[in-house]
């Protein structure tokens, strides 16, 4: 594979290897393409047992509200962001992303962001952060967490689950269970990966990710 594309002063040896590694590349671009079809091709899941109900900062919202007119499809993360505890550094460094991509998601599908805490807490939280394009919403009082594994016995968890409107009724449709499976040798969870651009950017580098960093939710100046 060979492009035909040359940077200035590269060695026989790094063309070589780059256009190897096009290959590769082109060969992740039809893998992913493939993953995405076999996702998108999964059969309904489960009708929810509940139509949820969640407070936002001025209002409740039942679960079936939260889909657009536009729209059979939504997306909830589950927010990492204990009461009397602290955010999740990792939930909130992909929400930053999140933030920005939203009016863009919104376009097309239902999006919001759910925590346990008090919906105060989470949208003081939010607030400080910017994130003025996400819908941040209170699950306290609900078994939603329990229900689409937002939480185990040991506490919280980072999980993105697709629900789709289906006949009058509501379908769980897919969730990142990534997070669930044994880690491979440096792989971490990486189960909204593709979703994340941080991870991606830093792929990129030659010291790729890093083995030790992880984002925090403030930084030292």
């Amino acid at each position: 594979m060979d492009t035909q594309v040359h940077y200035p002063g590269e060695s026989e040896n790094y063309r070589k290897a780059r256009n190897e590694l096009l290959a590769a590349e082109m060969e992740l671009r039809r893998k992913v393409a493939e993953v995405a079809l076999l996702r998108a091709n999964l059969p309904l899941g489960g009708a929810i047992n509940e139509d949820y109900r969640f407070m936002s900062s001025n209002s409740g919202h039942s679960l079936s509200e939260l889909f657009a007119d536009h729209s059979d499809s939504l997306i909830l993360y589950s927010f990492m962001y204990p009461e009397g505890g602290s955010a999740c550094p990792m939930c909130t460094a992909f929400l930053d992303s999140l933030n920005g991509s939203a009016p863009h998601i919104t376009q097309r599908t239902g999006l919001a962001v759910v925590g346990q805490s008090p919906i105060d807490v989470l949208q003081n939280f939010a607030n400080g952060r910017g994130w003025q394009n996400l819908k941040m919403l209170s699950t306290a009082g609900t078994t939603y967490n329990s229900d689409y594994h937002g939480e185990t016995a040991e506490g919280q968890i980072p999980m993105m689950n697709v629900f789709v409107r289906r006949n009058d009724r509501i379908h769980h449709f897919y969730g990142t269970e990534l997070f669930f499976t044994p880690n491979e040798d440096g792989q971490h969870a990486r189960h909204i990966d593709a979703m994340w651009p941080l991870w991606n950017v830093f792929d990129l580098l030659p010291e790729g990710r890093g083995e030790n960093w992880f984002p925090q939710v403030d930084y030292v100046t």
